[in-house]
């Protein structure tokens, strides 16, 4: 027993201070001294005690396997004020290549832009921090932010690390704590969507839940053959580990079960430009009675090669979802969305306090609800031309809620979002 507890305090003297070596050592103390820690219940208890040593050995393995499959070599890493490790990644060593209908790809050509769109505006390269003090990737890579173990640790579950559950979608009210403030058009064949998106740092009460401001490009019924395309800005305590906004992008063939996944996670989306990394913090943000922030995304279908890309601000093509990844997204988009959602962990009680947008209802206006602006769709004929007929749909509209509008110099847009909990949102 003494020799057990010497061994003990002798590795967590010399160990990293983190979670993750902590929870290390402990496995390992675990498994080679459990069997003389005193117990109400004997051997039972050792047995299941080493038991869950053994699991939990397991599973670090299993994560720590991921990590070396998803961890490519770099030939630069860029520590960010905010915390996060950018890998400068050489581009056929990135993920999306590791997908077996991808393997041995290279570059594509660059893609044919819509008619009519406007490319005119400052092109804000450091708007994530980890460009900060001039340091950038080289041509030739692509920035990727390292995933840690304690990354897959918050997840709580390997399987759905960096990704989104099972019947996240919905487009009734039970829709499984996850509650949208929404403008959508369908009826029509879409190619694309653009919008300007407005940043903020909404605060997330929970660290399971989030709060995303995005577009969706969507084909196929909302049963399990759904095909999705997103991209905008997150805040995600549990995917992220803090609570900055983070550009991001998402894809699934499948409804959410078993494809796709955030940014660079698993192999899917090819990133083409090294000025952008996914996942990566954004800064500066919009402020409450103050300046106002926000970012252009595009995504559309290149009708030579058929893949969908995503075009950051004026000029930054950040990558592209190949069309392989898909079935209904290989032809068109049946929708197209824009707007915020949050997870509501608890749906059945007490409703939660997470923000959505600035955390306040669209009718306070600009400089205190957050918006988007200028939304516009590419059409059959690669046009880009503005939204007409937008429909706005809140879920809990007391909790969060949307008002749509359009003007001369806007175009179509709308304002959205809410603080969560309040007097009619218990």
């Amino acid at each position: 027993m003494k020799t057990c507890l010497d061994f003990l305090g002798m590795s967590l003297g010399s160990s990293s201070s983190t979670i993750i070596a902590l929870s290390a050592w402990l496995l390992l103390f675990l498994l080679l001294c459990g069997d003389v820690l005193p117990v109400a219940n004997g051997d039972l208890g050792r047995k299941n005690r080493t038991l869950w040593a053994e699991q939990e050995v397991q599973k670090l393995k299993i994560i720590r396997a991921h990590l070396k499959r998803i961890t490519k070599p770099a030939i630069r890493t860029i520590q960010s004020s905010h915390g996060e490790i950018i890998d400068c990644v050489l581009f056929h060593h990135q993920p999306a290549f590791d997908h077996p209908l991808l393997k041995g790809n290279g570059p594509m050509d660059p893609p044919e832009r819509p008619k009519r769109h406007d490319q005119l505006g400052v092109v804000l390269e450091n708007f994530q921090p980890w460009r900060g003090s001039g340091r950038s990737c080289p041509e030739g890579t692509v920035p990727i932010r390292r995933t840690m173990e304690q990354d897959v640790l918050r997840a709580g579950s390997f399987r759905r690390f960096g990704k989104k559950m099972k019947k996240y979608f919905r487009r009734d009210t039970s829709n499984d704590g996850h509650e949208h403030a929404i403008g959508y058009v369908t009826g029509a064949q879409y190619y694309g969507a653009k919008a300007n998106i407005n940043v903020w740092a909404p605060q997330v009460a929970n660290p399971d839940e989030f709060s995303l401001s995005q577009i969706w490009v969507i084909s196929g019924s909302f049963g399990d053959d759904l095909n999705t395309i997103e991209a905008g800005w997150q805040v995600s305590p549990e995917l992220y580990g803090d609570n900055y906004p983070r550009f991001f992008t998402y894809w699934t063939n499948d409804a959410y079960q078993t494809s796709g996944c955030y940014n660079l996670l698993c192999s899917g989306f090819v990133q083409t430009d090294s000025r952008i990394a996914l996942g990566a913090a954004i800064s500066p943000t919009s402020s409450y009675n103050g300046g106002q922030f926000d970012i252009s995304l595009l995504i559309w279908k290149d009708p030579k090669h058929g893949n969908w890309w995503l075009e950051f601000g004026p000029g930054i093509l950040v990558g592209y979802w190949p069309s392989v990844l898909f079935t209904h997204l290989r032809d068109q988009a049946s929708m197209v969305q824009f707007g915020g959602e949050v997870v509501n962990s608890n749906p059945s009680g007490q409703h939660t306090m997470t923000q959505m947008g600035s955390g306040h209802f669209p009718g306070e206006g600009f400089g205190k609800a957050s918006y988007f602006r200028n939304l516009q769709v590419v059409d059959w004929d690669n046009n880009m031309v503005p939204v007409s007929d937008l429909r706005v749909l809140a879920d809990k509209p007391n909790c969060y809620n949307i008002q749509g509008g359009a003007s001369d110099v806007w175009g179509s847009y709308f304002y959205y979002g809410g603080p969560g909990r309040n007097e009619l949102c218990p």
